[in-house]
């Protein structure tokens, strides 16, 4: 059974597999030719696998298949997959994702950030809104939704709830502990930058936050979650 492990980037995906891993003993592949995060912060710490057959294969499979996805909700998934879709207040992400693009590589922050809202892109990753909206704006009780800050707040009982909500047969192992915030920082502390909800706050200028919000697609999906203006 293929489980998809779904999420705008920046939104917790890593510590989300990082749990999986630690608590579940479970993996988790990428759609993707290259793990670029495990790649970077080390594939046991992740619980990189290789994916092991095509798509159709894992969906047929008996065993548990965890599939990591940033991109928006087209093929190869399905409806009536299961997924785990993360979601995060937008202006975190959109700030999140712009000082790892500028650490990466180079560039202003800003327009980083003003990239990033204005991503037209029908496929891929596309822009926050269309992302969170090709998951969740058409619901299927096939997917559970786990919120940033229940994740950083309380990642067991978060994660167990969302896991027994897919109806998935897994057991936490004897003694599972997840690394605190602080020794993910000494891992890598430009990967595992502040790790807080609210970092808009202090970091999106009010110019580009009004353009975040003149986004149609954001203010559907912001308001959809919960996030109001």
């Amino acid at each position: 059974m293929i489980t998809w492990v779904a999420s705008y980037p920046r939104s917790g995906n890593t510590f989300l597999r990082i749990v999986l891993r630690r608590v579940y003993e479970l993996e988790t592949a990428v759609v993707y030719d290259v793990d670029g995060v495990a790649e970077r912060i080390g594939k046991a710490l992740v619980g990189y696998r290789d994916l092991a057959a095509d798509y159709e294969e894992l969906r047929s499979s008996p065993e548990l298949h965890l599939v990591k996805t940033h991109n928006q909700r087209r093929d190869p998934v399905q409806k009536g997959d299961p997924a785990i879709c993360l979601v995060r207040d937008g202006r975190d992400s959109i700030v999140s994702y712009a000082r790892l693009r500028v650490e990466e590589c180079g560039g202003r922050f800003e327009d980083e950030v003003r990239a990033a809202i204005l991503r037209p892109a029908e496929s891929g990753v596309g822009g926050w809104g269309r992302n969170v909206l090709s998951w969740l704006a058409d619901p299927d009780p096939a997917h559970a939704v786990l919120r940033y800050e229940d994740l950083v707040a309380s990642p067991l009982t978060s994660v167990g709830a969302t896991l027994d909500r897919l109806g998935l047969d897994v057991k936490p192992a004897d003694d599972a502990t997840v690394p605190t915030f602080a020794e993910l920082q000494r891992t890598d502390s430009g990967f595992f930058r502040r790790g807080r909800t609210g970092s808009h706050r202090d970091e999106l200028p009010d110019e580009l936050h009004e353009l975040f919000w003149s986004v149609p697609d954001n203010r559907a999906a912001m308001e959809l979650l919960g996030y109001l203006p």
